[in-house]
Parts: C-alpha cells; structure tokens; sequence
C-alpha cells in the first residue's frame, strides 16, 4: 500500500515527549525522530517511541547524520525503525512547513518511504490548555505521488493518538514543568552523560 492510503498513529510516550521538548525550548525550533513500524496488516504506521533531536543549528548535517546513525542501531535491535520526522517551528505564529523539515523528511523517505513529517500546532496547543481537546496537537504531512509534501486534513482521519487520554497526561506533565527533564541530541552532545534516550523520563 502506498503512504496515500495508510494511516499513522502515535503512542502516548512519543507524543508527550515531542510536545516537552518543544515546550523546554520556546523560542527555539525544535525537531525529533519518530520511531516505530508498520502494523501486520499494513495499513498503520505505529508511532511508537521518539527521539528529541535539537534546538539549534537544525540545518547542520553532520550531526543529523550522526544522530541518525546512533538511532538507527539502538532501535533496529528492538525491530523498530525511523517512520518520520518532527518539527517545531521557531515563531509560534508560523504554521508552515519549512523547507529543513521538507528536506529532512525527505532524507528519511530514501530508507522509509512511507515516512511521516509532523508539525507542532501551535494553535492547538495554545488552546488544549484551556479545552479538553481529545486530537493531537500536531498536523501530519506525507508524500505525494509527486513527492511533494502535503498536508493531511483532519478530517481524513488519518492520524490519530493510541491513547485517547494522551492530552489529559500531558497537561499533567505542563504543570509539573516536566519538560525540564528533557534530554535531546544536542543536549548529548554537550555533555555525553546525558542520556538522549530519556529513561528517567516516564518514572
């Protein structure tokens, strides 16, 4: 089946950790790694971990390269792969799609063509804080026959949170702060201590 038809939905603990990584760095864009599989009757991208990448320098190469590397080995031993890209924008009144992440996902398409690219919205997350918005807070982007990418409607009911109570939690981690304990690539890279992995996080 091609990425026309299929249908992307992503884990609770991925989700969450994408949103406090754009949340530790407010004034920064941000972007992650999104892992996970298809599902046995190849219909859904299963989203099931992420990897906070950096916020800042994004467009450099050489360190993408790397993280890539080292992401790839961990997770290939769990059987999961790269699915997609993540991407938050610097200015929170900027809801387009930028030309890093479109040449970032598509990097990703070349070993997963079926690759997602989502976008933090901004608007929706300015709002769950004051709502009980059940959808993610995100937009999805996938690749056309042209491979141009474009923005899914939500209407299309193609993305979807696992857990319905996704926003509830993560609310919850907004007003403890959790985002402090964020670690990303950059971070990793600073201080090789720093575990980009993020085990302490959920505990």
């Amino acid at each position: 089946m091609g990425s026309n038809g299929l249908r992307y939905e992503i884990a609770q603990n991925a989700y969450i950790k994408l949103v406090l990584h754009s949340l530790k760095h407010p004034t920064s864009a941000v972007n992650g790694i999104l892992i996970g599989r298809i599902s046995p009757s190849n219909d859904v991208v299963e989203i099931a971990d992420a990897v906070p990448l950096f916020h800042s320098h994004i467009p450099l190469l050489p360190q993408l390269e790397i993280s890539l590397i080292l992401i790839e080995e961990y997770f290939s031993a769990k059987g999961l792969n790269i699915v997609g890209y993540f991407h938050a924008n610097e200015r929170s009144d900027d809801s387009e799609l930028g030309s890093v992440a479109k040449n970032i996902g598509d990097h990703i398409c070349r070993y997963f063509p079926q690759a997602a690219v989502l976008l933090l919205d901004n608007k929706k997350l300015d709002a769950l804080k004051k709502s009980k918005e059940r959808s993610a807070i995100m937009q999805l982007y996938v690749r056309d026959t042209s491979k141009n990418w474009k923005l899914v409607s939500s209407d299309a009911n193609r993305f979807s949170l696992k857990e319905p109570s996704a926003n509830v939690v993560l609310l919850d981690y907004i007003a403890t702060e959790k985002w402090n304990g964020i670690v990303d690539f950059d971070d990793h890279l600073d201080d090789i201590s720093k575990d980009w992995l993020n085990p302490e996080l959920f505990n």
